[in-house]
């Protein structure tokens, strides 16, 4: 297995604005990832995503720089880096949304790379992209569903 990188492609019955919103706005997006986010959607920005209750000691609280936010086309960001130093290529996997108008709705092309590059041995470098392989087929198409549901409430 190569381990290089993850892409996934979806259809959203959903404009770029709408999904652009659901993809870059922590309000938005702890509806169909994480339990909670905390991060402004600007290039930089340094914030966390966390999944279980932040007081407890099984929390899983990941940090997260936003890299690029180009509004209705573009939304990168790099996670999974120690707290204790800035993301960069090496340390952190890097994750971009870009977003195509189609039709009606949003074909959202969803890439995470730098597997190879965070230096785990093998047997973890499998572990973790695995994972992450089953994440992003889980959690996607909840993105979807939700910016479904918030176009159908307006």
């Amino acid at each position: 297995m190569e381990h290089g990188s993850i892409e996934r492609t979806l259809y959203i019955d959903a404009t770029p604005e709408v999904v652009y919103e659901v993809i870059s706005n922590p309000t938005h997006v702890k509806q169909w990832w994480p339990d909670d986010a905390d991060f402004a959607s600007t290039p930089g920005a340094v914030g966390e995503l966390i999944w279980g209750d932040r007081t407890t000691p099984d929390a899983q609280i990941v940090p997260l720089t936003v890299v690029d936010a180009q509004p209705h086309t573009l939304f990168s960001f790099r996670w999974i880096h120690p707290a204790d130093e800035p993301a960069a290529a090496g340390n952190s996997l890097f994750v971009t949304f870009e977003l195509t108008p189609s039709g009606a709705g949003t074909t959202v092309r969803m890439t995470e790379t730098g597997f190879r590059e965070m230096g785990w041995e093998i047997a973890v470098l499998d572990k973790e992209y695995h994972e992450h392989i089953e994440g992003w087929d889980h959690f996607l198409p909840q993105l979807g569903e939700y910016a479904q549901r918030l176009v159908a409430r307006r």
